[in-house]
Protein backbone atom coordinates (compact mmCIF):
# COMPACT_ATOMS: atom_id res chain seq x y z
CA UNK A 1 0.00 0.00 0.00
CA UNK A 2 1.20 3.20 -0.71
CA UNK A 3 2.44 6.04 1.56
CA UNK A 4 -0.02 9.44 1.15
CA UNK A 5 2.66 11.88 1.74
CA UNK A 6 2.13 16.34 1.18
CA UNK A 7 3.84 18.01 -1.04
CA UNK A 8 4.55 21.83 -1.04
CA UNK A 9 7.01 22.96 -4.01
CA UNK A 10 7.67 26.07 -1.91
CA UNK A 11 8.66 29.43 -3.51
CA UNK A 12 12.07 30.40 -5.38
CA UNK A 13 14.14 27.78 -5.67
CA UNK A 14 11.47 25.63 -3.71
CA UNK A 15 10.06 23.55 -6.69
CA UNK A 16 13.19 22.75 -7.80
CA UNK A 17 15.18 21.38 -4.78
CA UNK A 18 11.31 19.90 -3.73
CA UNK A 19 11.16 18.06 -7.79
CA UNK A 20 15.13 16.18 -6.84
CA UNK A 21 14.18 15.06 -3.57
CA UNK A 22 10.73 13.63 -5.33
CA UNK A 23 12.83 11.69 -7.71
CA UNK A 24 15.31 10.82 -5.71
CA UNK A 25 12.84 9.43 -2.83
CA UNK A 26 10.54 8.03 -5.46
CA UNK A 27 13.83 6.15 -6.79
CA UNK A 28 13.98 3.72 -3.66
CA UNK A 29 11.74 2.09 -5.09
CA UNK A 30 9.20 3.39 -1.69
CA UNK A 31 5.99 3.15 -3.23
CA UNK A 32 4.09 6.84 -2.40
CA UNK A 33 1.43 8.94 -3.74
CA UNK A 34 1.82 12.03 -3.77
CA UNK A 35 -0.75 14.77 -3.09
CA UNK A 36 0.84 18.49 -4.33
CA UNK A 37 -0.54 21.52 -2.26
CA UNK A 38 1.09 25.17 -2.00
CA UNK A 39 1.63 27.58 0.61
CA UNK A 40 3.64 31.18 0.45
CA UNK A 41 3.73 33.63 -2.33
CA UNK A 42 2.03 31.36 -4.93
CA UNK A 43 -0.89 30.52 -2.35
CA UNK A 44 -1.09 34.32 -1.59
CA UNK A 45 -1.67 34.47 -5.43
CA UNK A 46 -4.05 32.56 -5.79
CA UNK A 47 -6.14 32.32 -2.52
CA UNK A 48 -5.38 35.55 -1.12
CA UNK A 49 -3.36 33.83 2.07
CA UNK A 50 -0.37 32.40 2.35
CA UNK A 51 -1.30 29.28 4.12
CA UNK A 52 -4.70 28.32 2.75
CA UNK A 53 -6.66 26.06 4.66
CA UNK A 54 -6.84 23.06 1.84
CA UNK A 55 -2.81 22.99 2.31
CA UNK A 56 -3.18 22.35 6.11
CA UNK A 57 -6.42 20.08 6.03
CA UNK A 58 -4.00 17.74 3.37
CA UNK A 59 -1.06 17.84 5.66
CA UNK A 60 -3.80 16.86 8.41
CA UNK A 61 -5.17 14.49 6.49
CA UNK A 62 -2.02 12.73 5.47
CA UNK A 63 -0.17 13.23 8.64
CA UNK A 64 3.33 13.41 6.27
CA UNK A 65 4.78 16.26 4.35
CA UNK A 66 7.77 17.41 2.54
CA UNK A 67 8.51 20.76 1.74
CA UNK A 68 10.47 23.36 -0.10
CA UNK A 69 11.86 26.44 1.26
CA UNK A 70 9.11 29.63 1.74
CA UNK A 71 9.93 33.43 1.27
CA UNK A 72 9.21 35.37 4.52
CA UNK A 73 9.76 38.75 4.00
CA UNK A 74 12.26 40.54 6.83
CA UNK A 75 10.67 43.98 8.97
CA UNK A 76 7.04 43.87 6.89
CA UNK A 77 4.64 41.58 5.25
CA UNK A 78 3.11 38.43 6.24
CA UNK A 79 4.35 36.56 9.33
CA UNK A 80 6.79 33.16 8.49
CA UNK A 81 4.42 30.04 6.66
CA UNK A 82 6.70 28.11 8.71
CA UNK A 83 6.27 29.39 11.89
CA UNK A 84 2.37 28.84 11.00
CA UNK A 85 2.35 25.60 10.14
CA UNK A 86 4.10 24.50 13.09
CA UNK A 87 1.96 26.15 15.19
CA UNK A 88 -1.26 25.52 13.56
CA UNK A 89 -0.28 21.73 13.31
CA UNK A 90 1.35 21.54 16.75
CA UNK A 91 5.12 20.34 15.78
CA UNK A 92 6.43 21.14 18.81
CA UNK A 93 9.95 19.74 17.65
CA UNK A 94 12.18 21.08 15.59
CA UNK A 95 14.80 18.44 14.39
CA UNK A 96 17.89 19.85 12.59
CA UNK A 97 20.77 17.15 12.12
CA UNK A 98 24.51 18.79 11.67
CA UNK A 99 26.65 15.91 9.81
CA UNK A 100 29.92 16.22 7.87
CA UNK A 101 29.85 14.10 4.48
CA UNK A 102 32.86 13.54 2.96
CA UNK A 103 33.65 15.70 0.26
CA UNK A 104 31.57 18.64 1.62
CA UNK A 105 34.28 21.51 2.54
CA UNK A 106 34.04 22.40 5.99
CA UNK A 107 35.97 24.00 9.08
CA UNK A 108 35.42 20.04 10.95
CA UNK A 109 35.44 16.88 9.80
CA UNK A 110 33.64 14.08 11.55
CA UNK A 111 31.07 16.00 13.20
CA UNK A 112 27.38 14.83 13.85
CA UNK A 113 25.80 16.73 15.66
CA UNK A 114 21.43 17.30 16.08
CA UNK A 115 19.82 20.31 16.97
CA UNK A 116 16.72 19.58 18.48
CA UNK A 117 14.47 23.12 18.89
CA UNK A 118 11.36 23.72 20.80
CA UNK A 119 8.94 24.94 17.87
CA UNK A 120 6.03 26.65 19.14
CA UNK A 121 7.07 29.15 21.88
CA UNK A 122 9.20 31.86 22.79
CA UNK A 123 9.77 34.92 21.00
CA UNK A 124 9.09 33.03 17.65
CA UNK A 125 5.16 32.88 19.15
CA UNK A 126 4.44 35.73 17.13
CA UNK A 127 2.97 38.17 19.81
CA UNK A 128 4.39 41.63 18.77
CA UNK A 129 3.23 45.08 19.44
CA UNK A 130 4.13 48.00 17.19
CA UNK A 131 5.81 51.01 18.12
CA UNK A 132 3.13 53.77 18.85
CA UNK A 133 0.12 51.86 18.77
CA UNK A 134 -2.94 52.29 21.37
CA UNK A 135 -2.47 48.27 22.34
CA UNK A 136 1.56 48.49 23.11
CA UNK A 137 0.62 51.83 25.21
CA UNK A 138 -1.40 49.73 27.06
CA UNK A 139 1.31 47.08 27.82
CA UNK A 140 3.81 49.91 28.66
CA UNK A 141 1.71 51.27 30.98
CA UNK A 142 1.12 47.59 32.59
CA UNK A 143 4.46 47.10 32.58
CA UNK A 144 5.46 50.19 34.31
CA UNK A 145 2.62 49.59 36.79
CA UNK A 146 3.62 46.09 37.96
CA UNK A 147 7.07 46.89 37.83
CA UNK A 148 10.04 48.92 38.28
CA UNK A 149 11.02 48.93 34.25
CA UNK A 150 10.35 51.92 32.39
CA UNK A 151 9.93 50.77 28.98
CA UNK A 152 11.02 53.91 26.26
CA UNK A 153 7.92 55.50 24.93
CA UNK A 154 8.86 54.45 21.39
CA UNK A 155 9.51 51.15 21.65
CA UNK A 156 8.19 47.62 20.01
CA UNK A 157 7.20 44.89 22.19
CA UNK A 158 7.69 41.39 21.73
CA UNK A 159 6.25 38.74 24.75
CA UNK A 160 8.33 35.65 25.28
CA UNK A 161 5.86 33.00 26.71
CA UNK A 162 7.96 30.07 27.48
CA UNK A 163 5.58 27.20 29.45
CA UNK A 164 6.70 24.33 31.64
CA UNK A 165 4.25 21.75 29.79
CA UNK A 166 6.26 23.44 26.28
CA UNK A 167 9.84 22.46 28.00
CA UNK A 168 9.29 19.11 29.19
CA UNK A 169 7.77 18.46 26.16
CA UNK A 170 10.72 19.27 24.12
CA UNK A 171 13.33 17.67 26.32
CA UNK A 172 11.64 14.50 27.15
CA UNK A 173 11.53 14.43 23.12
CA UNK A 174 15.31 15.50 22.95
CA UNK A 175 16.18 12.46 25.61
CA UNK A 176 13.49 10.04 23.74
CA UNK A 177 15.72 11.02 20.31
CA UNK A 178 18.86 10.12 22.27
CA UNK A 179 18.00 6.98 23.10
CA UNK A 180 16.36 5.90 19.46
CA UNK A 181 19.62 7.20 17.60
CA UNK A 182 22.25 5.63 19.98
CA UNK A 183 22.98 9.18 21.04
CA UNK A 184 25.03 9.35 24.74
CA UNK A 185 24.07 12.92 25.79
CA UNK A 186 21.72 15.67 25.59
CA UNK A 187 22.67 19.19 26.21
CA UNK A 188 20.30 22.31 27.58
CA UNK A 189 21.12 25.70 26.38
CA UNK A 190 19.24 28.92 27.90
CA UNK A 191 20.14 31.74 29.38
CA UNK A 192 18.79 31.18 33.24
CA UNK A 193 21.52 33.65 34.47
CA UNK A 194 20.02 36.64 33.21
CA UNK A 195 16.26 35.86 32.55
CA UNK A 196 15.40 34.10 35.39
CA UNK A 197 11.62 33.21 35.31
CA UNK A 198 11.43 32.46 31.32
CA UNK A 199 14.68 30.60 30.57
CA UNK A 200 14.95 29.79 34.46
CA UNK A 201 11.50 27.58 33.53
CA UNK A 202 13.38 25.94 30.60
CA UNK A 203 16.33 25.26 32.81
CA UNK A 204 14.50 23.65 35.97
CA UNK A 205 12.16 21.81 33.20
CA UNK A 206 15.38 20.29 31.39
CA UNK A 207 16.60 19.17 35.19
CA UNK A 208 13.30 17.41 36.02
CA UNK A 209 12.91 15.33 32.78
CA UNK A 210 16.54 14.66 32.87
CA UNK A 211 16.38 12.28 36.25
CA UNK A 212 14.10 9.86 34.13
CA UNK A 213 16.70 9.40 31.97
CA UNK A 214 19.32 9.16 34.01
CA UNK A 215 22.13 6.24 33.86
CA UNK A 216 20.72 6.14 30.09
CA UNK A 217 21.57 9.19 28.51
CA UNK A 218 24.30 11.98 29.98
CA UNK A 219 22.67 15.29 30.29
CA UNK A 220 24.61 18.77 31.23
CA UNK A 221 23.35 22.42 30.74
CA UNK A 222 25.10 25.84 28.76
CA UNK A 223 24.59 28.94 28.54
CA UNK A 224 23.74 29.97 25.14
CA UNK A 225 26.50 32.29 24.95
CA UNK A 226 28.75 30.40 26.33
CA UNK A 227 27.63 27.26 24.35
CA UNK A 228 28.45 29.17 20.82
CA UNK A 229 32.15 29.84 21.74
CA UNK A 230 31.88 25.82 22.28
CA UNK A 231 30.88 24.81 19.25
CA UNK A 232 33.28 26.73 17.55
CA UNK A 233 36.21 25.48 19.89
CA UNK A 234 35.06 22.16 20.15
CA UNK A 235 31.81 20.69 18.45
CA UNK A 236 33.31 17.18 18.90
CA UNK A 237 32.34 17.76 22.68
CA UNK A 238 28.95 17.44 21.59
CA UNK A 239 25.59 14.95 20.24
CA UNK A 240 21.95 16.08 20.57
CA UNK A 241 21.57 19.57 22.17
CA UNK A 242 18.58 20.94 22.99
CA UNK A 243 17.20 24.79 23.10
CA UNK A 244 14.29 27.15 23.01
CA UNK A 245 13.12 28.43 19.82
CA UNK A 246 14.71 31.29 19.51
CA UNK A 247 18.34 30.01 20.66
CA UNK A 248 17.45 26.78 18.19
CA UNK A 249 17.40 28.11 15.42
CA UNK A 250 20.45 30.75 15.85
CA UNK A 251 22.22 27.33 17.12
CA UNK A 252 21.48 24.92 14.13
CA UNK A 253 23.10 27.85 11.36
CA UNK A 254 25.57 27.70 12.93
CA UNK A 255 26.05 24.17 13.43
CA UNK A 256 25.29 23.90 10.11
CA UNK A 257 28.20 25.94 9.33
CA UNK A 258 30.27 23.64 10.80
CA UNK A 259 29.65 20.72 8.15
CA UNK A 260 29.53 23.20 5.22
CA UNK A 261 26.59 24.76 5.34
CA UNK A 262 22.90 25.11 5.02
CA UNK A 263 23.24 23.17 1.68
CA UNK A 264 23.84 20.10 3.18
CA UNK A 265 21.50 20.78 6.51
CA UNK A 266 18.28 18.79 6.74
CA UNK A 267 15.03 19.53 8.97
CA UNK A 268 12.12 17.68 10.57
CA UNK A 269 9.20 19.31 11.89
CA UNK A 270 7.59 16.77 14.37
CA UNK A 271 4.64 16.81 16.34
CA UNK A 272 2.06 14.00 18.27
CA UNK A 273 0.01 14.32 15.06
CA UNK A 274 1.86 14.85 11.97
CA UNK A 275 5.45 15.62 10.47
CA UNK A 276 6.84 17.91 7.92
CA UNK A 277 10.01 17.83 6.82
CA UNK A 278 12.10 20.54 4.76
CA UNK A 279 15.55 21.87 3.95
CA UNK A 280 16.78 24.44 6.50
CA UNK A 281 18.19 26.87 4.40
CA UNK A 282 15.79 29.25 2.80
CA UNK A 283 14.52 30.24 -0.93
CA UNK A 284 16.76 31.81 -2.30
CA UNK A 285 14.52 33.39 -4.81
CA UNK A 286 17.51 34.94 -7.13
CA UNK A 287 18.20 31.52 -8.31
CA UNK A 288 14.66 30.53 -8.91
CA UNK A 289 14.44 28.74 -12.51
CA UNK A 290 18.60 28.60 -13.17
CA UNK A 291 19.23 24.78 -12.47
CA UNK A 292 21.74 25.64 -9.59
CA UNK A 293 21.33 25.26 -6.51
CA UNK A 294 22.36 22.19 -4.05
CA UNK A 295 19.56 19.90 -3.55
CA UNK A 296 21.64 17.85 -0.75
CA UNK A 297 19.35 19.60 2.08
CA UNK A 298 15.77 18.47 0.69
CA UNK A 299 17.22 15.42 -0.57
CA UNK A 300 18.60 14.67 3.17
CA UNK A 301 15.07 15.97 4.79
CA UNK A 302 13.76 13.15 2.66
CA UNK A 303 15.95 10.37 3.87
CA UNK A 304 14.53 11.71 7.02
CA UNK A 305 11.04 11.63 6.43
CA UNK A 306 11.48 8.10 5.18
CA UNK A 307 12.34 6.78 8.14
CA UNK A 308 9.69 8.88 9.82
CA UNK A 309 6.95 6.87 7.32
CA UNK A 310 8.90 3.37 8.79
CA UNK A 311 10.86 2.97 5.40
CA UNK A 312 14.40 2.95 7.22
CA UNK A 313 16.21 0.99 5.26
CA UNK A 314 15.00 3.42 2.08
CA UNK A 315 15.85 6.32 3.94
CA UNK A 316 19.60 5.04 4.83
CA UNK A 317 20.37 3.79 1.41
CA UNK A 318 19.54 7.36 0.23
CA UNK A 319 21.39 8.61 2.70
CA UNK A 320 24.14 6.84 1.31
CA UNK A 321 23.39 7.51 -2.19
CA UNK A 322 23.82 11.16 -0.94
CA UNK A 323 26.84 10.96 0.89
CA UNK A 324 28.96 8.46 -2.06
CA UNK A 325 28.17 11.84 -4.29
CA UNK A 326 29.61 14.17 -1.75
CA UNK A 327 32.24 11.85 -1.80
CA UNK A 328 33.29 11.67 -4.99
CA UNK A 329 32.53 15.28 -6.17
CA UNK A 330 32.45 14.73 -9.44
CA UNK A 331 28.17 15.27 -10.41
CA UNK A 332 27.97 18.37 -8.09
CA UNK A 333 26.84 21.64 -7.76
CA UNK A 334 29.34 24.67 -7.97
CA UNK A 335 29.28 25.53 -3.79
CA UNK A 336 30.26 21.87 -3.11
CA UNK A 337 33.45 21.93 -5.61
CA UNK A 338 36.41 23.39 -4.59
CA UNK A 339 36.55 26.56 -6.93
CA UNK A 340 33.00 27.71 -6.93
CA UNK A 341 33.52 28.75 -10.53
CA UNK A 342 34.98 25.43 -11.57
CA UNK A 343 33.11 24.65 -15.38
CA UNK A 344 32.46 20.89 -14.41
CA UNK A 345 29.89 21.80 -11.97
CA UNK A 346 26.10 20.72 -12.55
CA UNK A 347 22.92 21.37 -11.65
CA UNK A 348 20.27 20.93 -9.09
CA UNK A 349 18.58 18.38 -11.53
CA UNK A 350 21.80 16.53 -12.56
CA UNK A 351 23.21 16.21 -9.22
CA UNK A 352 19.77 14.67 -8.47
CA UNK A 353 20.57 12.29 -11.56
CA UNK A 354 23.49 10.91 -9.90
CA UNK A 355 22.42 9.79 -6.63
CA UNK A 356 19.22 8.23 -8.30
CA UNK A 357 22.13 6.14 -10.59
CA UNK A 358 23.57 5.27 -6.89
CA UNK A 359 20.31 3.86 -5.83
CA UNK A 360 20.18 1.63 -8.80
Amino acid sequence: MAHKITLIPGDGIGPEVSQAAKRCIDATGVKIDWEEAIAGEEALKKYKEVLPRQTLESIKRNKVAIKGPVITPIGKGFRSVNVQMRQNLELFACVRPCKWYEGVKAPYQGIDLVVVRENTEDLYAGIEFDKDSQDTRKIMKMINDLSNQKIKPDSAISIKPISKSGSERIVRFAFDYALANSRKKVTAVHKANIMKYTDGLFMKASQEVAKDYDGRVEFEERLIDNMCMQLVQKPQNYDVIVLPNLYGDIISDLCAGLVGGLGVAPGANIGKECALFEPTHGSAPKYKGQNKVNPTATILSGAMMLRHIGEVDAGDRLEVAVSEVLKEGKYVTYDLKADRNDPTAVGTSEMADAIIKRLK
